[in-house]
């Protein structure tokens, strides 16, 4: 037997060898395992963790018991809806003053002049500015009960804002005018609110309002120019019986006649906000103070937890200001303390106003995200891009899915870094609204964003929005959840076979941002308002299973095609829309037919690419557009998407039209919402449809 000295001392000269062995051939390997580890640990202790959800986001709302299928908000506290959050600001005068004082007079609204960076004014300098011009209102006759409508006719900018916060101070009523309305339009909006004052921003739109006025009887007695007048627009003012002023002349004769503010109540009107419609002549929707603090305290409500608003941030002010949208988000900064800076007025300069601003407020159109989106897509023109920006997409769409909202990933600094230093690098919160928006487009741009990003759904009728997607909730294809200002339910469409019992039908809303009817319009305010309160939007809902809705047609754009079968077009066009070559849509049919077809316009920005990478074509746009080979294969795109977003087949075009030029409000056949104008689309594009009608039945 070995002695158990031996035994020990072999012990030592094994263990020995063993850490010779270590030493010698393995610390390399252990220097990377103590790494690995070390990072492991790291990751694990900073890894980003999603803020917990205000709601459970797969019931998001819930059903009122004993209603008649009526929905409300998690969110909704007590028997009413929410009027407000603030007791000190429950009108938007208030709010302008709340603002004032937790910034403790910081910067207000900003504008600044080519190349140049923003100037500021202050909250106190704007609220002065506003007591002078509303003063000088008083003086030219006007008052809450006597005269209280004061049209507004101009672009984005700080004089804009300030001449309504001077109508707020006063109780008096501000009616915008849209920038693109015509004369038939304006004059019927001049006649309809009785207007005796309108403040213009340049003098083009001064002689537009008197070339509107010359052949009617009209209640107009003061135009106040937001520049310097010529004298020959003064000397054209004096003939037609109204008086020409600046701004300056008009809030130096309210300096110099000043009168204390006379603060407006929660059901004083507030704006008159004329909407432009597919047909016939506007509607003055009458909206109240406390329709638009509700609207603007439902939607702090739903993000002050998970991206809270203060007096640091700052919003860029681009979208017409004659919508309801973007009064929605102006009031929601000034009730914060938070800075408003205007675009320069020329939106191909917006790139430059965002690097220049650097917002952290930024609200879209579907429009504008869908060139930002096209324009990416664009720029990834090998095979090797495309597929960098679709794994970072993947990888952030993964998080969002979880919760995670960040900038800060390998995939921000690898690939999505550049798209956020256009906005100016520093958004945290976006929302969309006024026109569907592709699901696929929504959930990447709120990736390669990287910032809390909202989608809403409303309507002027309801001050702007009534539902809104939630914080935490990544998921696209529908309008969230009802506000805590209103109530939703959906009624029978049974020519549609659409039924509440099933959870779809028409949207109807309820709660304190409806409005109170449109001005001196009986008739067209009860087709919308019912006796219970209720506005009929026209729009069709489904209820998803986690209490979300989702819109899925157009109750007014209906037509029957000859075999007796109903159509919306709307959703037909939404599905087409989401083709990466095309931009816009109009799907048309009639009863004489027993098919449908449609106007096509390629996306201009990404035809080259998507012609290129399906096809193997090149050429220009307009070279594109013509080949045969190129409709052909949009024809066939729309049609795949039309099967995967369930049409059936009688809902599918036969055949198409390919137009080079954008439908736009300029050309007529878009809405200033931008909304298309169904009629004139027809008229357009007659000698079109007819002979895809013709070649379709040879």
């Amino acid at each position: 037997m070995l002695s158990q000295d031996f035994l020990q001392k072999m012990k030592l000269l094994d263990l020995e060898g063993v850490s010779q062995y270590i030493s010698a051939v393995s610390t390399p390997m252990l220097v990377s395992v103590g790494a690995v580890a070390a990072a492991t640990t790291y990751y694990l202790a900073t890894r980003p963790k999603a803020p917990p959800p205000l709601c459970d986001l797969e019931m998001q709302s819930v059903e009122v018991p004993g209603s008649d299928f009526v929905h409300r908000s998690v969110l909704h506290e007590g028997d009413g809806f929410l009027t407000h959050l603030y007791e000190d600001a429950r009108t938007m005068y208030e709010s302008v003053l709340r603002g004032a004082r937790v910034s403790n007079n910081g910067p207000c609204l900003g504008f600044r002049k080519p190349e140049q960076p923003y100037e500021w004014m202050s909250y106190k300098e704007v609220m002065k500015r506003a007591e002078n011009l509303g003063s000088a209102f008083l003086l030219k006759g006007h008052s809450k009960t006597t005269d209280p409508n004061i049209g507004i006719f101009s672009q984005n900018r700080a004089e804009w804002t300030i001449s309504e916060l001077a109508c707020y101070t006063y109780s008096l009523v501000s009616v915008p005018l849209y920038d693109t309305l015509g004369t038939e339009a304006i004059s019927y909006i001049i006649e309809k609110a009785s207007l005796s004052t309108v403040v213009c921003d340049v003098e083009d739109k001064a002689n537009l309002v008197l070339d509107c006025i010359k052949d009617m009887e009209h209640s107009l007695k003061t135009i106040v120019l937001m520049e310097t007048p010529s004298a020959s627009l003064v000397d054209r003012g004096q003939q037609a019986g109204v008086q020409i002023l600046s701004l300056r002349e008009m809030e130096a004769l309210g300096e110099a006649n000043y009168h204390i503010p006379v603060p407006p109540q929660p059901d004083d009107m507030a704006v008159v906000c004329f909407t432009s419609g597919t047909t016939g002549s506007p509607k003055g929707a009458m909206l109240t103070h406390g329709n638009i603090v509700s609207n603007c305290s439902s939607f702090i409500k739903l993000t002050q937890v998970s991206c809270p608003l203060s007096p640091s941030d700052v919003h860029i002010s681009y979208l017409p200001l004659a919508h309801m949208f973007e009064r929605v988000v102006q009031g929601i900064m000034f009730v914060q303390g938070a800075r408003i800076g205007f675009f320069q007025g020329d939106i191909r300069r917006l790139s430059d106003d965002l690097i220049a601003l650097r917002p952290t407020v930024f609200p879209v159109v579907p429009r504008l995200l869908n060139r930002m989106h096209d324009k990416i897509f664009g720029q990834a023109n090998t095979s090797v891009k495309r597929w960098l920006l679709e794994l970072a997409y993947r990888r952030k769409h993964a998080e969002l899915m979880r919760g995670i909202v960040r900038t800060d990933s390998i995939w921000d600094q690898l690939i999505f870094r550049k798209v956020q230093a256009t906005l100016g690098g520093r958004v945290r919160l976006m929302v969309t609204g006024a026109a569907p928006i592709s699901p696929a487009v929504l959930s990447f741009l709120r990736a390669a964003v990287g910032c809390q990003f909202y989608e809403g759904y409303g309507q002027t009728e309801c001050t702007a929005g009534c539902t809104m997607t939630l914080p935490g909730d990544g998921t696209a294809g529908h309008v969230g959840a009802p506000l805590p200002c209103n109530s939703i339910k959906l009624v029978d469409v049974p020519e549609m076979k659409y039924l509440a019992v099933n959870g779809e039908g028409e949207v109807c809303v309820k709660g304190a941002n409806v409005f109170q009817g449109y001005l001196k319009d009986p008739e067209r305010t009860a087709e919308t308002l019912d006796a219970d309160g209720w506005l009929h939007t026209g729009d069709i809902g489904k209820w998803l299973p986690n209490g979300t809705l989702m819109i899925v047609d157009r109750k007014k754009h209906i037509f029957k095609l000859a075999q007796g079968e109903y159509i919306a077009p709307e959703k037909i066009e939404n599905i087409y829309s989401r083709s990466d070559a095309v931009a816009q849509v109009f799907v048309h049919g009639d009863s004489l037919q027993a098919c449908l077809v449609a106007v096509v316009v390629p996306d201009p920005d990404f035809l080259c690419g998507w012609a290129k990478r399906t096809l193997g074509l090149q050429g220009s746009y307009e070279e594109l557009c013509s080949k045969a080979e190129v409709k052909a294969a949009i024809l066939e795109d729309i049609v795949r998407l039309g099967k995967e977003g369930g049409l059936k087949s009688f809902e599918q075009v036969k055949a198409i039209h390919i137009h080079t030029e954008m439908f736009s409000i300029e050309n007529g056949l878009l809405t200033p919402t931008m909304k298309a104008k169904r009629n004139e689309m027809r008229q357009c594009f007659r000698s079109q449809i007819d002979q895809l009608y013709a070649t379709i039945s040879m």
